[in-house]
């Protein structure tokens, strides 16, 4: 196969801002992903680029060329949660939901990635 597979796990962010960064830079080739994550302002852009790198050096150790891969595959999943109390008035209690995600991304050869999609739309 000619795909790089990164996950990261329990990532301290909530899935919800975790794919709005995810989903700019699904499709886009590997150059222009990591230019918008570096620029970005979002919290989530640097635990995505982080993960983008690990997947970039995973597709050079299996001598991958990396200049013609894009980022095929996106997606985030929900991590574990943390469950917090906060007191209220008269003696009640409020819950605190700590939200975690699980990030994977595939990196696959543009051609790779046109024969699916033409697989796909059936043409």
């Amino acid at each position: 196969m000619t795909q790089s597979i990164a996950k990261a796990k329990n990532l301290r962010i909530s899935p919800q801002k975790l794919r709005l960064v995810a989903d700019k830079i699904r499709g886009q080739g590997i150059l222009n992903a990591t230019d918008w994550l570096k620029f970005s302002t979002k919290k989530a852009a640097t635990l995505v680029e982080k993960t983008l790198k690990s997947a970039i050096a995973n597709a050079e150790q299996k001598n991958l060329d990396i200049d013609d891969m894009c980022v095929a595959e996106i997606y985030v999943d929900k991590g574990m949660v943390l469950k917090r109390m906060r007191p209220r008035a008269r003696g009640r209690g409020a819950k605190i939901l700590k939200l975690s995600s699980h990030l994977t991304i595939i990196l696959a050869h543009l051609d790779q990635m046109n024969k699916n999609l033409k697989k796909r739309s059936g043409t």
